[in-house]
């Protein structure tokens, strides 16, 4: 029996440190709002706002939040791992991918499998070509590169975990300077495909300040926020970074994919930012209805962020069926619909959470057999390829197999499905030996 919000608010113990679970369920729920907000559906198709209003991208250096997530994940890693190594006399490295995958991939593989089977529902009847159910097809798996990342992270948590411990800042440090490196490499001499190292070394920085927070070692955020904000600025005037600290349509250099060194100092920036606040939020955190609205937000968090695209694509979808004329984005009329729109758009991301949550539940987690690592570390190698590649593919061409590049090699949307689930599965398989709890 699944115990209530209520029930586990109660029983939290006093040292939980509850301000990451508000970090947590504070970031996606900004990303969600910021997709409601900058999504701007016209008689033309999908567009983005910031684009369409260059002016507002200066927003994105308070509203692109994906660091502090990739961030309160390095904390969550850092004591989880330990945790369960304290208590078993086994290599524990499956036990923890596999505690890490239940919660994360079991909502995401059936967010694809239902949306799967309603493209290739769609196709099949011959309706999935162009307007508004053919951007669907295309952009509803894209915010699942953010999974994918996150994979990769609890993959490497172990061996980042050790640098950590032997080295504190310094293997931060090391992880910031390659980034700088590979920059170097980008744009002073071209050479090619060497941005794509980025996504690793940017994310897996920003992963290592969590563990770093986990052990008590920054100190000083206010400088820390200062010396990122600064270094994002001045490499943002001087430097060939955009304003933008999320993808813009058809720019030529993109902070987001792959990401740059502005964005870590974005990252440094937001990073110090909300430690400031960590005292002044764990006093309200204290009091119980608080706690009990973030437990509760929390046990469906990834839930909200996979379906919060459907849900918004449903009230455009709504409001075309009904008649109601799109009005062109960022016009007056626009903006006079946005407060309904994103009434709609929770109200139906609400009833698609109601519908979708149960597979969000933490389930027991066991210990593995000797020797299932490598098995489970394959698994998830797989898994985060599926679903990097299916964000990149999207859903629309699944019976003309269409593909996009993925580590220099195409990639169709089945195939990216299909390594998904045979990943999830080998990490499932990776023997279980006998019953354990995990925290955090």
């Amino acid at each position: 029996m699944t115990a209530s919000a209520r029930d586990m608010a109660t029983a939290t113990p006093a040292s939980r440190d509850r301000y990451v679970d508000l970090l947590r369920v504070g970031s996606l729920g900004t990303v969600v709002l910021g997709h409601w907000l900058t999504a701007a559906v016209g008689g033309d198709g999908i567009g983005n706002l910031l684009a369409l209003v260059p002016g507002l991208q200066t927003l994105t250096w308070v509203l692109q939040v994906m660091p502090v997530f990739f961030f309160v994940g390095g904390f969550s890693h850092a004591l989880s791992y330990r945790s369960l190594a304290r208590r078993s006399d086994r290599p524990v490295y499956a036990a923890f991918l596999r505690a890490r995958l239940r919660r994360l991939l079991r909502p995401t593989l059936v967010f694809v499998l239902v949306w799967a089977a309603a493209a290739l529902a769609v196709q099949l009847a011959g309706l999935g070509g162009g307007g508004l159910g053919g951007a669907a097809l295309r952009l509803v798996t894209q915010p699942l590169w953010f999974i994918g990342i996150y994979l990769a992270m609890v993959a490497f948590t172990p061996p980042l975990l050790r640098l950590h411990e032997r080295w504190g800042w310094a293997a931060f440090a090391g992880l910031a300077a390659s980034a700088a490196a590979v920059d170097v490499l980008r744009f002073a001499f071209g050479v090619p495909y060497a941005e794509f190292l980025n996504f690793a070394l940017v994310w897996l920085a920003v992963h290592q300040l969590g563990f770093l927070r986990a052990d008590g070692r920054i100190r000083r955020p206010a400088a820390l926020a200062a010396a990122g904000l600064a270094g994002a600025v001045l490499l943002v005037a001087y430097g060939p970074y955009p304003l933008s600290m999320v993808g813009m349509p058809g720019e030529k250099v993109s902070n987001m994919a792959p990401p740059t060194l502005a964005l870590l100092a974005h990252g440094l920036w937001l990073v110090g930012a909300v430690q400031l606040l960590a005292r002044p939020a764990g006093a309200w955190l204290d009091r119980p209805r608080v706690w009990r609205g973030v437990v509760a937000a929390n046990g469906v968090a990834m839930t909200a962020f996979l379906w919060h695209l459907t849900a918004m694509l449903g009230v455009y979808g709504a409001q075309l069926a009904l008649g109601i004329a799109l009005p062109a984005p960022a016009s007056a009329a626009w903006w006079a619909q946005v407060p309904v729109r994103i009434v709609l758009a929770a109200a139906l991301a609400g009833a698609l959470v109601a519908l979708f949550r149960r597979f969000e539940a933490p389930a027991a987690v066991t210990a593995p057999d000797p020797g299932s690592g490598p098995r489970a570390a394959l698994g998830i190698t797989l898994c985060l390829l599926g679903v990097l590649g299916l964000s990149m593919t999207g859903l629309g061409g699944l019976l003309e197999g269409h593909s996009a590049t993925l580590i220099a090699l195409p990639v169709t949307a089945p195939a990216a499905i299909g390594m998904a689930l045979g990943g999830w599965l080998l990490v499932e398989r990776s023997g279980p030996a006998r019953r354990v709890r995990l925290r955090g």
